[in-house]
């Protein structure tokens, strides 16, 4: 990447990274204080009720599905909400006449989204603190895991600023699409309690892999084997990666 290029992307990744750092009550304690919520009720009154999972108490199993429900929550809006207000107030046409390749311009957003979900999902964790202790399988997993999946719902969050006409349509996506996904991608349940059927269905559903193989990083259990989660993260991501360039390619949604 040459000097000129690489400017591009800093200047890119510090403007998102300082969009969210400046309204830090609004995109980072938000996501922290909902989570301490599910950690009241879901873990200190409903999980006494349920007794372990898998050998671990039921709060112990429930964090890191909220650890990744929260950097799925954060690094998705980030980009789609940031995205389209420079759609909206027209600073993308800035973007667009630069001469910079589009690879820069996704990744800058994709930097933006990927430090959000990271910090949300470091300061998750440290609230969990209070309630459980630390379990950690294997870092390099809970690192690869939590790293694509951010970088996932970036572009995801890139995808729907693209084709969204209004602030409208950037809520769509989270409220009928993402947030049913996630509460039935293995959050609060193993995917190894529900019936045959609706296993097989389950395993429709991205998030299950991604909430799957980051559970494995820190219990070292699994309902999907941890590889398998990972190329299913590589391979969606790949996807993303391709559509969102070629859309910016093309000009869809931008040159409207």
């Amino acid at each position: 990447m040459s000097n000129l290029y690489f400017t591009a992307l800093k200047s890119l990744a510090v403007k998102e990274t300082n969009r969210y750092m400046r309204i830090w009550v609004q995109t980072l304690v938000p996501p922290v204080i909902t989570t301490m919520l599910y950690f009241v009720i879901f873990g200190n009154l409903i999980g006494s009720r349920i007794g372990q999972v898998g050998g671990f108490s039921y709060m112990e199993f429930i964090v890191p599905g909220l650890i990744m429900m929260s950097v799925i929550t954060s690094s998705y809006s980030n980009v789609a909400s940031s995205f389209f207000s420079q759609k909206f107030q027209k600073n993308i046409e800035e973007l667009l006449i630069a001469p910079v390749p589009t690879h820069v311009i996704i990744w800058g957003f994709v930097i933006g989204g990927l430090g959000r979900g990271v910090l949300v999902g470091a300061l998750v964790t440290v609230v969990s603190l209070f309630f459980v202790p630390l379990y950690v399988h294997s870092w390099l997993i809970v690192v690869i895991t939590l790293l694509m999946t951010a970088i996932l719902f970036s572009l995801a969050g890139l995808l729907n600023g693209l084709f969204a006409r209004s602030f409208d349509d950037v809520s769509i996506i989270p409220t009928f699409v993402l947030q049913p996904l996630t509460y039935l991608g293995g959050v609060f349940y193993a995917i190894s309690m529900l019936p045959p059927f609706w296993q097989a269905v389950s395993k429709v559903n991205p998030i299950v892999y991604m909430v799957s193989g980051f559970r494995y990083g820190f219990l070292g259990k699994t309902d999907i084997p941890v590889m398998v989660s990972i190329a299913i993260l590589v391979l969606f991501s790949l996807v993303l990666y391709i559509a969102c360039w070629y859309l910016i390619e093309r000009g869809r949604g931008l040159r409207s």
